[in-house]
């Protein structure tokens, strides 16, 4: 009798530590399976490029096929530059000129489709390759006026005439090896002012600082490259003969840019960039004499930019 007790307790004993371990099995398989279906489930859903932040709630979208514009406005800061004036009768370099670009005053011609283009702007048009990686056209607007009168090093020499018909320069004629001179408006007048252009293809990248749960506002970081070509409308007197000349391709120019885009819905955004760019120009005209007077010059800049977008 107690043999049999015993070996029915050890029986069922047994059944509860199965029936326990059996539990255990089925609460991890069924663990297995929701992860599998969660990661089923991502592995057909939209691709989200990864971003440098760690940011807790990720778009439930992708912008891989979207297209953005982009319209705003910008201010810019010029290093010091060399500019090289040549033709018959000269050839000179006036050594760390100092400029400043030239804001349009913020009136009512902002808003006036006629004016749009007059103060300092910036286009771009662009599509999103993949998810986090985009390709721009951009049209940069700046403006660089030379200060005048300053006091510059020159090197090189003029003539007492140059140019052809010739241009009587006065006492700024001589030999010169790096001595200090005055410019006065009676020598110079220098300025892209319609303006300096930068008409660049740019590509970014686009990484996600925060999105909210409702994902229909985000703050995105956006860092790119860009190369492109300039083209300046420059006003150039020189010795009192010149023009403000027609638009032409003088140069070339690079850049690197950082901003910040806030979308306000998930479409619309505002965003500020700061851009650094180096340009070289080779071929700029001055006189309106091209076939004989020309100039050249090498800038760095940083340029910092607001504007509206859209995103579809």
């Amino acid at each position: 009798y107690y043999i049999a007790h015993t070996e029915l307790f050890v029986i069922q004993l047994f059944l509860s530590v199965k029936k326990q371990y059996l539990l255990f099995f089925l609460l991890i398989f069924s663990k297995k399976l929701s992860a599998q279906q969660v990661s089923d489930a991502n592995a057909d859903g939209p691709k989200i490029g990864k971003s440098i932040f760690s940011n807790e709630v990720k778009r439930n979208f992708s912008r891989k096929g979207d297209f953005f514009v982009t319209w705003g406005y910008n201010h810019s800061w010029y290093d010091k530059s060399d500019i090289n004036f040549k033709g018959p009768g000269y050839d000179f370099t006036l050594k760390n000129v100092v400029a400043h670009d030239r804001q349009t005053p913020l009136t009512w011609d902002y808003l006036k489709p006629s004016l749009i283009t007059i103060p300092q702007f910036n286009f771009h048009f662009g599509y999103f390759i993949k998810d986090n990686y985009s390709i721009s056209l951009g049209w940069d607007h700046m403006k660089y006026v030379m200060d005048i009168p300053q006091s510059v090093q020159i090197e090189g020499h003029i003539d007492p005439m140059i140019s052809n018909p010739g241009i009587p320069t006065g006492h700024y004629a001589g030999q010169y090896n790096g001595q200090v001179i005055n410019v006065g408006p009676d020598m110079l007048r220098f300025e892209h002012t319609d303006g300096l252009n930068y008409a660049s293809v740019e590509v970014e990248r686009h990484d996600d600082i925060w999105v909210p749960r409702s994902q229909q506002t985000s703050l995105t970081m956006e860092t790119g490259l860009g190369v492109g070509a300039v083209i300046p409308r420059s006003e150039v007197y020189l010795f009192n003969v010149g023009e403000n000349n027609y638009w032409n391709l003088a140069g070339y120019g690079v850049s690197a840019k950082l901003g910040f885009k806030f979308f306000l819905t998930k479409g619309l955004f505002l965003q500020n960039s700061t851009k650094v760019g180096w340009i070289n120009l080779t071929k700029i005209h001055t006189t309106g004499r091209n076939e004989y007077d020309t100039a050249s010059q090498k800038i760095k800049y940083v340029e910092n930019y607001l504007v509206l977008g859209y995103q579809f």
